[in-house]
């Protein structure tokens, strides 16, 4: 019984670990309202952005659909800190590999957030100077909601439809101990059920 309680424990702890080190999951629903400035416009869009803290990679996926104008740029701002205007600088552009001149489109990209050239220089160097600073100055601007997708067209130059930037919530580590102490009854009332027979 000792050596199933052993594993039983050692199943537990390795989820917690599991779940402290899975990826960190953002979305943000794009629309004309979020700008800054509200744009009244028939495009919409989607955008995640899934983080691994394990390789420091960060994969970015959007759509949008029924712009107004044609796409010129697009970007995650980060991290605006007067709540009335809610307007940052760009922390990472999309520019190489965005559909551009498009009025629908998908875009899939995975950035290494451990290499400096991935930051605008001017968000880099304010935080740190280094792939680093930057990389958690953007983790802490997704987290807390001041970072935000931007599509650029040629209908509003600052952008036409934008998207805050929200985490999604991971499973907490008491739930998962909650699932392993339930695992763990199980092993012991089935241990004794055999004992007692």
């Amino acid at each position: 019984m000792t050596t199933r309680l052993l594993v039983a424990l050692g199943l537990m702890l390795g989820l917690c670990a599991t779940a402290a080190a899975q990826a960190q999951i953002f979305t943000g629903s794009l629309d004309g309202l979020q700008e800054t400035t509200p744009v009244v416009t028939t495009g919409t869009g989607a955008g995640t952005a899934t983080y691994d803290p394990a390789t420091n990679l960060l994969a970015v996926s959007l759509t949008f659909s029924d712009l107004i104008g044609t796409t010129t740029d697009s970007h995650i701002h980060c991290c605006f800190v007067d709540p009335p205007s809610r307007n940052a600088g760009v922390a990472l552009g999309f520019t190489a590999t965005f559909p551009l001149g498009v009025t629908n489109g998908t875009f899939n990209q995975t950035y290494n957030l451990l290499d400096p050239n991935v930051y605008n220089a001017t968000f880099r160097n304010n935080n740190g100077g280094t792939a680093i600073g930057a990389r958690d100055a953007l983790l802490a601007g997704m987290t807390n909601g001041t970072a935000y997708f931007n599509i650029h067209t040629t209908f509003r130059a600052s952008g036409e439809i934008r998207g805050d930037i929200t985490p999604i919530p991971e499973p907490s580590s008491l739930v998962l101990v909650g699932m392993g102490s339930v695992a763990m009854t199980i092993v012991v009332r089935r241990r004794l059920r055999r004992t007692v027979s």
